[in-house]
């Protein structure tokens, strides 16, 4: 006869012992991720010649839609021309502009040239409309590179407003503070505010919308993919955009008429700076 003392029998099931943390609960691990695997790729001094040059075949496979994107560029060109004209303190803002909408209208040019590496003919109307699927990515990169852009403008107008303490000055003006040697100190830091910015810019934007195209990943993972590949390689990705700036500059010296070439150009170009600055190791695995 069992005793009242006696605990009852338990018949609950055995339970594993659950791991105690001292001092608090375990700590959260967590989950794999899910995102392919990559690898950015150490690049050589030669590779950006090498992209223009497949960038070249890419513009004379298609030379009509090469020719339609052109003209967006140059159409670009004129209005930043324009403003510049008539009201020259908004010019860094508008070629802040001018930088951001350039990458997404490339990316009709990233599309040409990715199908034409898949083996597929290229169409102007996959290359307007491939955009839509990656709607949220594009958006959330979109309102980086705005953030950007808004940050320029505010310190080129705090540049001009500390130089010029009596007033903005005229288009004839600011040509003339550019080149007169007395003015050093303006076109100095004018330039360094401007190529900080435009360094941002560049670092997250030159791989970021061709990945998102190709992979369909998140902004954030493609912006950080592309500032590894410039700051993993960054001798090459400045010899990238050293040769970018003086193209354009050599695009914009006959009243812009160059960007019908040189615009399109560096759209195919810059698909496969992308292409040759990162690896996919699932694709590595897929049997071809």
């Amino acid at each position: 006869m069992n005793k009242a003392s006696d605990p009852p029998a338990s018949t609950a099931p055995d339970r594993e012992p659950t791991a105690v943390t001292p001092g608090g609960p375990a700590p959260y691990v967590p989950p794999p991720s899910e995102a392919p695997l990559k690898e950015i790729i150490e690049l050589r001094l030669s590779d950006p010649f090498h992209w223009l040059l497949l960038g070249w075949r890419d513009l004379m496979a298609a030379k009509g839609i090469g020719l339609f994107y052109g003209s967006c560029f140059l159409s670009m060109a004129m209005v930043l021309g324009a403003v510049f004209r008539s009201k020259p303190e908004y010019a860094m803002s508008i070629a802040s502009g001018c930088l951001l909408v350039g990458p997404f209208l490339a990316m009709g040019l990233y599309e040409v040239s990715r199908r034409r590496e898949l083996g597929v003919p290229p169409e102007l109307g996959a290359s307007l409309t491939c955009w839509d699927s990656h709607v949220s990515s594009m958006g959330m990169l979109v309102l980086v590179l705005i953030v950007l852009e808004l940050l320029w403008g505010r310190a080129s107008l705090v540049v001009f407003a500390v130089f010029f303490n009596t007033g903005m000055p005229s288009t004839t003006g600011v040509i003339k503070a550019i080149f007169n040697p007395e003015n050093w100190e303006f076109l100095a830091v004018y330039l360094v505010v401007g190529g900080v910015f435009a360094g941002l810019v560049y670092a997250i934007a030159v791989v970021s919308i061709p990945m998102i195209l190709d992979r369909d990943t998140d902004a954030i993972s493609a912006a950080i993919t592309s500032l590894e590949v410039v700051f993993g390689n960054v001798a090459v990705m400045l010899l990238w955009g050293v040769l970018i700036t003086s193209l354009v500059i050599v695009a914009l010296i006959p009243w812009g008429l160059g960007l019908l070439l040189i615009g399109p150009w560096l759209g195919h170009a810059s698909w496969h700076a992308y292409r040759g600055s990162v690896r996919w190791l699932d694709d590595l695995e897929t049997p071809v």
